[in-house]
């Protein structure tokens, strides 16, 4: 809650690619025991994107039943979220306000802080609303995980976005005061400029991560936070969704607080669905938690939700949002299910012609094949200029 008004998220919806590699596939290229990879980081799958889809594409796929239900007249920012950047000057943003025909009196704009930049943009939009009740802010955090193949990350990515509509009387989560904040200079994960491929000191990133969760918490409690026995579930990132089990325990172990396995898969079990299934889907997988929350527990009405952000680099939020009555009437749990089970499976061999496509860099005409069967795709690189285009099936 921003004062005495209550200021959350509205609506949620996501989107994710139209293929989908097992981790069994994986295990079988490189004869890796699969428990390593279904018990030891807790994934199944990740989402690929076909050679026609990009952040732009999975963003605009998220948003647009939001406005399709709500439409835009009250939409006057969009903040799209990113580190997985297409461009160094243009937000992605724009081209999904474009493709969703959203007016031109609108603030557009894109930020970065590795997998941190969704929760900051939700920041942003509860001041943004706090300022004007009256309007409304449409966050995007879009993101495709990328690691060298035949790396210790190649069985950490993933592909995602997710929408969320910020505004007065939310209708899912109301978004609380204070914040707890915490920054450290880390080089855990990285990706210059001239890198597809990100880089990442694997146990280096854990050790900052869980470092930021002790500090963001110690933070919140000394900002007048709320004690963590009132917290009924925890969204954390999940590069991986043993990360999330990992966080926890160590929150509760710094705290005194008794670590049992029973209690920790309560707390986070549960916002562990998606992601599992989905891969790392950067700045989108705190909110994907949420949904898998809110799509799966039993009624949440008034409960109190932990969300810990944590962006590489590295920067940590932690903050607490109350579930709303009556937010059962408002769910996309069918839709986000649909989601799942469309995705077409790949064999290695498929992904890896996909994860090694790039582009061209001499300005020339390149079509990209059709592969989507989404609502929007990239069409073309052209003069340098990436082209996008509505789906016929769904306009």
């Amino acid at each position: 809650m921003a004062g005495d008004r209550a200021i959350g998220i509205h609506d949620l919806s996501f989107a994710t690619t139209e293929f989908v590699l097992p981790h069994t596939a994986l295990a079988d290229h490189n004869g890796t025991e699969i428990g390593k990879y279904h018990v030891g980081i807790g994934q199944r799958s990740m989402s690929v994107p076909a050679a026609d889809e990009d952040i732009v594409t999975m963003g605009a796929a998220a948003a647009a039943p939001i406005i399709a239900r709500h439409g835009s007249d009250r939409i006057r920012t969009v903040v799209f979220a990113t580190e997985s950047s297409i461009d160094q000057a243009k937000s992605a943003g724009v081209y999904v306000h474009s493709l969703l025909g959203l007016p031109s009196a609108t603030r557009v704009v894109e930020l970065k802080q590795a997998c941190y930049g969704a929760t900051a943009a939700l920041q942003f939009a509860v001041g943004l609303v706090l300022r004007a009740p009256a309007q409304q802010v449409l966050v995007v955090a879009s993101d495709i995980s990328k690691y060298d193949l035949d790396s210790p990350g190649e069985a950490t990515q993933g592909a995602a976005a997710v929408a969320m509509l910020v505004g007065s009387d939310p209708a899912l989560v109301r978004v609380e005061d204070p914040s707890g904040l915490f920054t450290a200079d880390v080089m855990d994960f990285w990706r210059p400029n001239y890198r597809e491929a990100a880089l990442v000191d694997g146990e280096g990133s854990v050790t900052a991560y869980l470092q930021a969760v002790e500090g963001s918490w110690k933070d919140y409690t000394e900002q007048g936070g709320r004690p963590l026995d009132e917290f009924t579930a925890f969204c954390y990132h999940q590069p991986f969704t043993k990360m999330a089990r990992k966080a926890h325990r160590h929150l509760l172990n710094t705290r005194g607080h008794d670590t049992d396995e029973d209690r920790i898969s309560r707390a986070v079990g549960p916002t562990t669905a998606y992601n599992t299934v989905f891969g790392n889907s950067y700045t989108a997988s705190t909110y994907l938690g949420l949904a898998s929350l809110l799509d799966q527990a039993d009624d949440l009405t008034g409960r109190l939700i932990g969300f810990l952000s944590y962006g590489s680099g590295s920067v940590a939020e932690f903050f607490a949002g109350a579930v709303v009555p009556g937010y059962r009437e408002h769910l996309r749990t069918p839709a986000h299910h649909e989601a799942v089970n469309r995705r077409r499976p790949l064999d290695y061999a498929a992904f890896r012609r996909l994860h090694t496509r790039s582009f061209p860099a001499d300005g020339g005409d390149h079509p990209t094949p059709t592969q989507t069967t989404g609502p929007f795709r990239l069409a073309a690189l052209r003069d340098h200029k990436r082209i996008y285009e509505r789906c016929q099936g769904h306009l």
